[in-house]
């Protein structure tokens, strides 16, 4: 059984950095493939949440919507519970984008309490990425306010589940939320 686990893991973090491998985070010097691991490791060590299928969605979650990887790649990869909750954490392309948040908190409504809690883990870490420097050069007015509404959006949703672990992680992002609006 633990070997099954680690090996879950194993694949789902050594896929996520191949498929992300030349892109970077805005500041155009971090690889994007760190984003994934620190949301796996906020949904470990921050949230005490130790579920091996929530930690190689914590990695896959971007895949689908930022790589060529479609669903299909990583049902054949990791499986269909996995792939989703990867899905689930994908936006909708091909819908005008004044539908596409409003689709996504619908999808995301509906999904299991691992995508839910990938999802929190997210968007710590992205209001973590967006602090960093100047406020005012660094972050636009607009970016901020979206990460604010998105963070907003996710801890609600994931207050209406009832799951375990989802309270006490909701928990923290409202608190990680407080410090970034305080900033």
């Amino acid at each position: 059984m633990i070997h099954e686990r680690h090996d879950l893991w194993r694949r789902a973090a050594s896929y996520a950095e191949r498929m992300h491998r030349g892109q970077f985070r805005r500041d155009g010097e971090t690889p994007y493939a760190a984003h994934p691991m620190r949301v796996a490791l906020t949904v470990a060590s921050v949230f005490g949440c130790d579920d091996p299928r929530a930690l190689a969605v914590a990695c896959l979650h971007d895949v689908i919507e930022d790589t060529t990887a479609d669903y299909e790649d990583l049902l054949n990869l990791i499986g269909k519970d996995i792939a989703d909750d990867v899905a689930a954490l994908s936006k909708n392309p091909a819908l005008p984008s004044a539908l596409r948040e409003a689709a996504y908190d619908e999808v995301l409504e509906k999904a299991s309490w691992r995508a839910k809690i990938v999802k929190l883990a997210d968007v710590i870490d992205n209001m973590a990425d967006a602090g960093h420097g100047d406020e005012e050069s660094e972050v636009s007015r607009g970016r901020r306010e979206r990460l604010i509404d998105r963070a907003r959006r996710a801890i609600d949703i994931a207050r209406r589940d009832p799951a375990e672990p989802l309270a006490p992680a909701a928990e923290i992002a409202e608190a990680a939320l407080r410090r970034f609006k305080a900033r």
